[in-house]
């Protein structure tokens, strides 16, 4: 059978992508203008500002397992659905409101819709798991891109329509988001449990113990702690200090992030394809360093201030296409599942953090020391991760398997792992599927499916 993805895979690749990119795009359009505009409300200051800024995050990292682990028993796109619905009334609460108080609730609300887990998990159901791999990489890149469009419009739009206008185009994105579901997405023929991208409750303990997804959890809260913490400074930073209006900011943003998005390609090469994963991340770590550093000495200097932003945005874009992937490498075998879901708790709790003390400093006229802050993360994260061990460089497979009798799953197990390439196996009868770390450049489809191995569905394989 074909590893690449065939025409249903490919539509319901791109519609589900489609659903997370007009999701994510009212949420990215928010970040460079929303501390330019929410002085305006009552009430406001610093900290509520920060607060309401990464709001949407405490409550998307609590419930997007809860939210997964509903899809298993009610559907996936009902669930998706109704989180969207929840999605588009926190943004329309955030529109009508006048206060601060108000647009803090209605970003708490925004983030309840936390369907991101939901809308992975029917992408699996969906797509073969030979294959799973590009459509999970369709999705991430239009991700990406939204990110880059919402920093150009955010700036172009709100200087016509303002902050109230964005929240209301946050809220018509997340409906439209509910047709794509209704009409366009396909329908899966079978719902089934994906360990390796769903949440095992039961495995929480042992994953959060393990001392290496410590350290990348710990790597991607710090990675949007300092993300939220740069977009409640620097847009005012921008203005006052460089002399650029809000409305032309997108100036700026728009070289930046297309720049940094070519300069993160090959950094991506040379990690994955020539397996230098640790020294591209610690560089990269160093480089977020040395952009917060010249922010913080020379924020005056338009010339020094766009050269920081490519590249702490090169840093960035590299950082966020690697760390899942060793996630992934570092994950014991039968929880990749839960490490990637507590992964992306850690990236919406640094969200919600970094707007918080970001607001708590600009409160007490340390706008400045915000840089500085972020230098020192930097600097502690980099202690952290050269003191990391480089990643085995192997991915996740999923075999599906006929039903096994207790005699066949050894056999099935000591067989798959004299596959070359397969470095370690689990057997999970009751799923039906057996679990395969390999190596890449060694273990090919033709040597499964030449295999003589009994009990191997291989209409699946």
């Amino acid at each position: 059978m074909s590893n690449l993805l065939n025409a249903k895979e490919r539509h319901a690749s791109m519609s589900l992508a489609g659903i997370f990119s007009l999701r994510m795009l009212g949420l990215f359009m928010i970040l460079p203008i929303f501390t330019l505009y929410a002085h305006n409300l009552a009430d406001a200051t610093p900290v509520l500002i920060g607060l309401a800024l990464g709001a949407y995050g405490l409550t998307s990292g609590l419930l997007q397992a809860p939210l997964g682990w509903l899809s298993d028993r009610f559907g996936r796109k009902p669930i998706i659905v109704i989180g969207l619905i929840v999605f588009a009334i926190g943004s329309l609460i955030a529109a009508d409101s006048q206060s601060i108080y108000g647009v803090i609730i209605g970003r708490v609300i925004q983030g309840a819709g936390a369907v991101g887990s939901t809308v992975l998990a029917l992408t699996a159901d969906l797509t073969r798991e030979e294959v799973r791999t590009q459509a999970m990489s369709i999705i991430g890149m239009t991700i990406g891109l939204s990110f880059i469009l919402a920093m150009i419009l955010g700036p172009m739009l709100a200087s016509h329509i303002g902050l109230t206008g964005i929240f209301y185009l946050t809220a018509i994105l997340a409906i439209l988001g509910i047709l794509v579901v209704l009409f366009v997405v396909p329908k899966p023929a079978k719902l089934r449990f994906h360990r390796d991208q769903e949440m095992i409750f039961s495995d929480v303990r042992s994953v959060i113990t393990m001392k290496s997804l410590r350290s990348l959890n710990f790597g991607v809260f710090i990675l949007n702690a300092t993300l939220t913490a740069l977009f409640l400074v620097l847009p005012q930073n921008l203005i006052t200090s460089v002399g650029i209006s809000s409305e032309h900011q997108w100036y700026i943003y728009l070289p930046v992030l297309l720049l940094s998005f070519v300069l993160m390609v090959p950094l991506v090469i040379v990690a994955e394809k020539y397996r230098q994963l640790k020294r591209v991340f610690t560089a990269c770590v160093f480089l977020m360093g040395i952009s917060q550093l010249g922010l913080f000495m020379y924020h005056g200097n338009v010339t020094v201030v766009v050269l920081c932003l490519l590249v702490f945005f090169t840093g960035f874009t590299t950082l966020e296409a690697i760390l899942p992937s060793w996630v992934s490498k570092a994950a014991p075998l039968t929880a990749r599942g839960t490490a990637m879901g507590i992964y992306s708790s850690c990236q919406f709790f640094g969200a919600f953090i970094g707007g918080l003390v970001a607001g708590w400093m600009a409160s007490d006229q340390m706008n400045d020391s915000v840089y500085l802050a972020g230098l020192t993360a930097a600097i502690i994260w980099f202690l952290v991760a050269m003191n990391m061990k480089a990643p085995v460089h192997t991915v996740t497979r999923v075999v599906r398997l006929l039903k096994l009798t207790p005699e066949q799953v050894s056999k099935v197990r000591d067989g798959l792992l004299s596959l070359a390439g397969v470095v370690d196996v689990a057997v999970i009868p009751e799923e039906e599927a057996a679990y395969l770390k390999i190596d890449s450049k060694i273990f090919t489809d033709q040597a499964l499916l030449d295999s003589n191995l009994e009990g191997l569905a291989r209409e699946v394989a």
